[in-house]
């Protein structure tokens, strides 16, 4: 009995890596929001780092790395809590900005842009870097945000794995709903070096992704001007 679910199992997960070579390199998503479990955030962040430093240190072992040696041995420690306190700190809520939006008392009525944002994620199909620029757009219903909280909420939902394509709607809908306004315009220009340093290599081709919602999206003069503004050279 045992053999036999033991060869049921070796089956799955061979039907399952057949899967996952089917896909390839494709962007797959699967919801506007990350996929996380809802016990996500039970463990602290010490203990996580204390799990994935023993995890990283076997990977390593496995790879037939010296952790002897001293320019490696701190490597485990070190990937950990990179992982937690910054490149994927994003994934935890008690990091999200806080957005303080103020009283529009200029009553500036045309859009104000905030362009080369530069930001950096981490392919969740493959784990290694997304680099590039937010150009980010909005008109204001009433209310206005500080110019930096925009780069902080372009930085918040990048540093966690991700795909272009859901960070682009999640950073468009974060605008919306701090704003109190549908006047929302985001464009993402980015290098993946899932691409650039592995599978195809091709270190020329970059991705654009964009969100218009509100008058960027049904005005297309507003679209054009927004467009305009981030083709300015400096």
């Amino acid at each position: 009995m045992k053999q036999k679910e033991t060869l049921l199992n070796t089956m799955e997960i061979d039907l399952a890596k057949e899967r996952f070579e089917e896909l390839g390199d494709e962007h797959v998503g699967t919801s506007v929001e990350t996929p996380l479990r809802e016990d996500a955030f039970e463990m602290d962040d010490d203990l996580k780092i204390e799990l994935i430093e023993k995890h990283f240190r076997e990977i390593m072992n496995v790879m037939g790395l010296d952790l002897t040696d001293d320019s490696l041995k701190g490597t485990p420690y070190r990937v950990a809590k990179m992982y937690v306190k910054e490149i994927f700190s994003g994934l935890d809520p008690k990091n999200k900005p806080s957005i303080k939006v103020f009283e529009n008392k200029y009553k500036y009525k045309q859009m104000l842009v905030e362009k080369d944002i530069t930001f950096y994620s981490n392919c969740e199909h493959h784990f290694v870097p997304i680099f590039g620029k937010a150009h980010v757009a909005y008109i204001s219903q009433g209310e206005v945000i500080g110019l930096s909280k925009i780069n902080r909420i372009v930085q918040y939902f990048a540093k966690r794995p991700q795909v272009q394509e859901r960070l682009t709607m999640q950073i468009g809908n974060e605008l919306k709903e701090a704003l109190g306004t549908d006047d929302v315009a985001v464009i993402l220009d980015a290098y993946h070096l899932c691409v650039s340093s592995r599978g195809v290599e091709d270190t020329n081709s970059s991705t654009v992704t964009s969100y218009y919602s509100g008058k960027f999206e049904h005005d297309e003069q507003s679209r054009n001007e927004f467009l305009k503004y981030i083709e300015l050279k400096k």
